[in-house]
């Protein structure tokens, strides 16, 4: 298949862009440094902002699925005191939405969206540490992140969002899955994250579903 991943050098994206590869797939990698990412056979890299509404134009058509995997990378207590310095901080819904009307226009209907566990319906399966901490820290990309799956739920498009427990880039790529927000442990890695995500394309059965994963 041939896969748009959009923000490919993110922890996360550079994972799901591994597993793609490795699982013979043509890759497409979006991101505004997206030539930082080393070059492999299978892989184009393109740098640009998914924010832009032509660069999504251009980019997103001919693809057989979209992997988004967005967020702001700079220090939470930072951006939640100043805001973000490089990235907009409404960057999940605003490229979302590019992202639905190109899609839906040239008929590429499987979009893949990686949110965060304690979004929507897993909202009420929140701890009280982790409650605190979203209030805190970062309450406005929370809202973004509840806003781009809203979005997607009413967009006609085959969507699945795909809901990690807090991420680490230490440990093996075992995960645990499922769809009623049950977890297992505390901590997943990216690497088991990008297995989902990869696992994905081939489950049609979690199309308008929302997969929570733990280690």
């Amino acid at each position: 298949m041939n896969i748009l991943v959009i923000g490919a050098t993110g922890g996360s994206g550079r994972a799901a862009c591994e597993a793609l590869l490795t699982r013979g797939h043509t890759v497409t990698a979006l991101a505004r440094r997206a030539t930082a990412l080393p070059a492999a056979a299978g892989l184009v890299r393109i740098d640009a902002d998914a924010t832009d509404p032509a660069t999504v134009e251009r980019v997103l058509p001919g693809h057989d699925a979209v992997i988004v995997i967005l967020g702001i990378s700079e220090p939470a207590l930072r951006v939640r005191l100043r805001g973000p310095v490089g990235t907009p901080a409404d960057v999940r819904s605003r490229a979302t939405a590019e992202i639905i009307r190109v899609a839906r226009a040239h008929g590429v209907r499987r979009v893949i969206v990686q949110s965060s566990y304690g979004v929507g319906e897993t909202r009420d399966r929140l701890g009280l540490v982790d409650r605190i901490l979203f209030a805190l820290l970062i309450k406005p990309q929370i809202f973004d992140t509840e806003l781009q799956e809203s979005m997607l739920r009413g967009s006609e498009l085959d969507w699945t969002f795909v809901q990690p427990v807090h991420l680490t880039d230490d440990g093996s790529a075992e995960h645990f899955t499922s769809t009623d927000g049950s977890t297992r442990r505390h901590k997943v890695t990216r690497k088991g994250v990008a297995q989902v995500h990869a696992d994905l394309l081939e489950r049609p059965d979690l199309i308008g579903r929302t997969v929570s994963v733990s280690g």
